[in-house]
């Protein structure tokens, strides 16, 4: 499994010598196999918070790969595209083809408005291609959206999309070994806070934050019911560690020994469950929780006893 890469801030990139505006800091995601989060490209959105690193992703998927971000004013992009340092290669090539695509720019000088531009999430694979279908430069007049402009609800997709949580460690009593009939308790250490968060900001103009907030474990024994009794009700948030004298709430009872399974233990598999919602509360939709998995071998055997007369 490769290991996960940290959502990271590079940055300001400067564009001399084309035809595009600078861009801010790019945010780079992390892949884990198959499972990827956020890798933006072209984009002034920047990530941020203790959810974006040290965790594992649940592959959570932008619902649109690409959109529309706002960029400079009219005057300002017209200053940028005609710079004669910055285009010198390409007036030299051809002074009259730059002339005719600097216009579009020159014609938009004193009017309201922002020149809107696109970016994409690399780390989907339809990003590029939805990127190509986009037009370079959009021209839109003040407090408006255009078709496919990111919005609050695309930004804390993205903010989730970003989302790790930590998987933890699996702990049991007794540890090494369980036996057939003996309570064998389940918990998990190493979470740290219980809480986790991402914000997505598009600079000087909106942010959105999701949090993660552990609630709940699930506990797979490895076996049906006729080989293990697993017991959720007094589990809580993350297990019910052993403690002299607990009553037996969280975590497994099996019923047969392990010799006859592969490798002759049995895998059991707790999933964390981390509920997540936007802290602004005004996205009229809930995301569905991250779970995380962790796996631990636990051989079982049977209690050997002489009877003797």
């Amino acid at each position: 499994m490769k290991g996960l890469l940290p959502v990271i801030v590079a940055g300001s990139l400067l564009f001399a010598g084309s035809a595009e505006p600078p861009r801010g800091p790019e945010a780079e995601g992390f892949q884990d196999e198959t499972t990827a989060g956020v890798v933006l490209r072209n984009s002034k959105i920047r990530i941020s918070g203790d959810g974006v690193k040290g965790g594992k992703s649940d592959g959570y998927e932008l619902k649109s790969p690409c959109w529309y971000e706002p960029g400079l004013d009219a005057e300002k992009m017209f200053a940028f595209m005609s710079d004669p340092r910055a285009n010198a290669s390409r007036i030299q090539a051809d002074e009259e083809g730059f002339a005719a695509f600097v216009k579009r720019f020159k014609d938009k000088v004193g009017q309201p408005g922002l020149w809107w531009t696109p970016a994409y999430n690399a780390a989907d694979p339809k990003g590029a291609a939805c990127w190509a279908g986009l037009e370079l430069f959009v021209f839109v007049p003040p407090n408006t959206t255009p078709p496919s402009g990111i919005t609050f609800e695309e930004l804390a997709e993205i903010a989730r999309a970003a989302l790790t949580v930590p998987e933890g460690a699996v702990k049991l009593n007794p540890d090494a070994k369980s036996y057939v009939n003996l309570p064998t308790f389940v918990w998990l250490e190493g979470i740290g806070q219980p809480r986790r968060s991402v914000t997505a900001t598009l600079p000087g103009v909106m942010s959105a934050t999701v949090v993660a907030t552990l609630e709940d474990i699930k506990i797979d024994a490895g076996a049906g019911a006729d080989r293990a009794e697993v017991r959720e009700q007094g589990c809580g948030a993350s297990g019910k560690p052993y403690v002299k004298g607990a009553e037996f709430t969280c975590g497994v009872r099996y019923l047969r020994a392990s010799i006859d399974r592969p490798r002759q233990v049995y895998e059991l598999t707790v999933t964390s469950v981390w509920p997540v919602e936007v802290t602004e509360r005004v996205v009229p939709f809930q995301f569905a929780p991250v779970e995380v998995e962790v796996t631990r071998d636990v051989p079982v055997g049977e209690v050997q006893s002489n009877v003797r007369p």
